[in-house]
């Protein structure tokens, strides 16, 4: 790690720990935490890491911002941190003017399409896109005469239903029908209409891998204060094997997650070795979000479930980023279908390759 990549880790680290340590922000009856968080990292330039000075960003590799998601993923960050970084890169990448504000990205299932017709004039909808009821911008990729481009809309003007998800942080339904989109840039060269997907399949991979460590954390402090038969539990056998399984899948989530972001920062493009490194990412980080979660409330018992207990401010996030960008079922289907494609023969190289 260089000194650069340290000094934003322990920036990031900072801001999360001083506005949102989940201990603190558990005991909260307001919301009004959220607003001096985004206002930080805003100030901080880490809302717009993947824009180019240029346009008004801070400029910063894309290795960089995924060790800020990283940060994030650790303190189960109910901000739509890793949605707006995707949002500034999609319109940078169009050539688009990138506005300093809350923003999200649609569609967020593969089997959504949102069509831009010869009027200007967007139909179609998609489910499941976060934080989209509190978000000021939704930047969507659009199909327009069958090439894709970026579209950004304000979501004042499209009908949102509103699911609170999992996390409760929101997985909304969003209808663009009759919506006339405020700004449309098209994708250059090496973009296509899964460029989105695949970024955002990432990003959950990092904020998994963020999160597990976390709870590890959590679990391992916990099992050392919890005394049974006038003992630790951490001195059960049984307690220890579960927190080492639990180590492992954090373990292997960081791996893969941290190789996808390796290969997205050395790539010219999301090519195909690029989508092989995000796919198995978000397989084995989906995976490894629904073992740890499961070993870690274990560990807990029944008070990991309680509204007075961090544990399910990690895990309920756990759960809904694992569906988010398209599940490890969908990545694996994907996956097989590629390596089907290309045939026996070019999967040994692939593999020793990386």
């Amino acid at each position: 790690m260089s000194d650069s990549e340290s000094l934003l880790i322990d920036a990031t680290t900072r801001i999360f720990r001083d506005l949102c340590d989940p201990q603190t922000v558990n005991a909260r009856e307001d919301n009004h935490w959220k607003t001096d968080l985004w206002t930080a990292l805003e100030d901080s330039g880490l809302t717009l890491a993947w824009v180019s000075e240029d346009r008004g960003g801070s400029g910063a590799a894309i290795v960089d911002g995924f060790d800020i998601l990283s940060v994030s993923g650790r303190f189960a960050a109910p901000v739509p941190l890793g949605e707006t970084l995707l949002a500034g890169w999609l319109l940078s990448a169009a050539g688009l003017d990138v506005p300093t504000n809350v923003m999200t990205v649609a569609p967020a299932r593969s089997r959504d399409r949102i069509i831009l017709d010869d009027d200007g004039v967007l139909a179609g909808r998609a489910s499941g896109v976060p934080f989209a009821a509190s978000a000021a911008l939704i930047v969507a990729v659009a199909e327009r005469d069958g090439q894709p481009c970026v579209v950004q809309v304000t979501s004042g003007d499209c009908a949102v239903q509103t699911a609170p998800g999992l996390s409760g942080d929101g997985r909304d339904h969003v209808i663009f029908d009759g919506v006339r989109p405020t700004a449309i840039g098209a994708l250059p060269d090496g973009f296509d209409a899964d460029s989105a997907m695949l970024m955002g399949a990432a990003i959950r991979a990092i904020q998994i891998g963020g999160a597990l460590q976390a709870i590890l954390d959590i679990a391992t402090a916990y099992s050392k204060e919890r005394v049974a038969f006038e003992r630790p539990i951490a001195r059960f056998q049984a307690v220890q094997h579960n927190l080492a399984e639990l180590a492992g899948e954090a373990a292997a989530a960081v791996a893969a997650a941290s190789s996808a972001a390796d290969a997205i920062g050395n790539a010219v493009r999301l090519d195909e070795p690029v989508f092989f490194e995000i796919a198995a990412a978000k397989i084995r980080a989906g995976e490894a979000a629904g073992r740890g979660a499961a070993i870690a409330h274990q560990v807990h018992g029944a008070i990991g479930f309680t509204a007075d207990h961090i544990l399910h401010r990690y895990t309920q996030r756990l759960w809904s980023w694992r569906d988010d960008f398209g599940s490890e079922s969908e990545w694996a289907v994907r996956l097989g279908e590629f390596v089907a494609r290309n045939g026996a023969d070019e999967l040994w190289p692939l593999l020793a390759s990386r």
